[in-house]
């Protein structure tokens, strides 16, 4: 799911949610002061290493990455090396499974407001695209139409077109066609509605009020949701695929801030004859305004869409990118630049996947050597061509293509016997 990215307006809500915390992971602004991470608001100076420790996750350590590398026999992603993917559950177990030559599933999904995707959009699903080659797997994707009908001022059948509408951008990632399944929710529901309604069963009012902070002017469509992100999560949603298999594994990448869902999932899977899904947590994209604000399709100036061209690219980069640049030229020659708190940097981590590159401009700009004008030219290099051949991609897809991987149908590295 979208790796949360950060922009400068509070989203609104129409139903006032309570803070309250899960029983066995404190919310995290009961420990960090002026700080929320949940499903629908990320604000504040986030601290990464609390985040783990109140949300009950584990870090992603060396030993762990090189174990990945081994059993795979493939490099870390750069975001993996980086520490843009941090925390995980149970990962350990999903290698031991592919060591073990069984078979395993993705599961992503996308929250379809919007025409364009920017991107902060784009995050998850290229490191799925990482993930679905090296393991080899099939991978779902879920377009949450109905959320975004339950918490946005959109009709119904708007957020439908927009799930197809994304599913070309998804599509342009470069998913395997004959391994990927996306779906949406308004469509695909019938299929998961025996487990959704078991995971239901299973989960009491008050559990969902207490997780989410739900309160009695939500709609009662936003109480019933969890279940439907849940759901995915078991492979006999899916019979088309894995018929009415429980035992393969999932693996779920997404923004620490959807780990609420999950640990709900978590919960109930054994309950229910289940295996639990295991997750690999990424970091918050910052906003070009800078990293205490979350980026926002509704702003267009916080984002860089999939839709810019160069010119805007280049205009939005140079107007609205926080510098961590010193006041004076002669102070920043002095003192040399923040890394920490400037966005072309920190966009640059993202999507330079050069690592010797990368340190030379690092120690370039912290050194003052690299002005704050030039490292933001460094950005727009990077990001011009990452555009540009995304827009390419897309442009290939049809809407008969989109049909395909719309189309319930048996995967390649799924069997669909009992």
């Amino acid at each position: 799911f979208s790796a949360r990215s950060r922009c400068p307006k509070r989203r609104r809500r129409p139903c006032r949610r309570r803070r309250r915390p899960m029983a066995d992971a404190p919310a995290a602004e009961s420990a960090q002061e002026d700080v929320i991470v949940d499903p629908w608001t990320v604000s504040g100076n986030i601290n990464y290493d609390k985040l783990i420790e109140q949300f009950g996750s584990q870090p992603l350590t060396p030993a762990l990455i090189e174990k990945f590398e081994r059993v795979t026999g493939r490099t870390a992603h750069t975001w993996i090396r980086r520490g843009i993917f941090f925390s995980h559950r149970d990962l350990d177990a999903i290698l031991d499974n592919h060591a073990a030559g069984k078979p395993m599933y993705l599961y992503t999904g996308r929250g379809p407001s919007s025409e364009s995707l920017h991107l902060g959009h784009l995050i998850p699903f290229h490191f799925t695209k990482y993930l679905q080659d090296v393991f080899r797997c099939p991978l779902v994707i879920q377009m949450t139409d109905d959320e975004k009908f339950l918490w946005k001022d959109l009709q119904l059948d708007e957020c439908h077109r927009l799930a197809a509408e994304n599913a070309k951008d998804i599509i342009a990632c470069g998913f395997d066609i004959t391994r990927t399944f996306i779906f949406s929710d308004l469509d695909y529901i019938g299929s998961m509605y025996p487990n959704i309604v078991r995971i239901q069963k299973a989960v009491t009012y008050n559990q969902v009020r207490g997780i989410f902070g739900f309160d009695d002017s939500c709609n009662i469509g936003k109480h019933a949701f969890p279940a439907v992100q849940a759901a995915p999560s078991f492979p006999s949603s899916f019979p088309q695929i894995f018929g009415t298999r429980v035992d393969i594994p999932c693996l779920i990448p997404c923004a620490i801030d959807q780990d609420p869902y999950f640990r709900m999932t978590r919960d109930v899977a054994p309950r229910l004859g289940f295996l639990k899904p295991a997750l690999l947590h990424s970091k918050f994209f910052p906003a070009l305004q800078g990293a205490t604000s979350k980026m926002s399709a509704s702003d267009e100036s916080s984002a860089i869409f999939c839709t810019d061209s160069q010119k805007q690219i280049r205009d939005k980069v140079n107007r609205y990118a926080y510098s961590g640049g010193r006041e004076t030229v002669e102070e920043h020659r002095e003192k040399g630049g923040d890394l920490a708190t400037d966005i072309s940097y920190q966009w640059l981590r993202f999507f330079l996947h050069d690592d010797a590159e990368l340190a030379r401009i690092g120690d370039e700009y912290s050194s003052g050597r690299m002005l704050s004008g030039e490292i933001k030219a460094e950005l727009v290099k990077c990001l011009v061509p990452l555009v540009a051949q995304h827009q390419q991609a897309r442009a290939l897809v049809t809407d008969d293509v989109v049909k395909t991987f719309m189309t319930p149908r048996p995967l390649v590295g799924a069997s669909a016997e009992s």
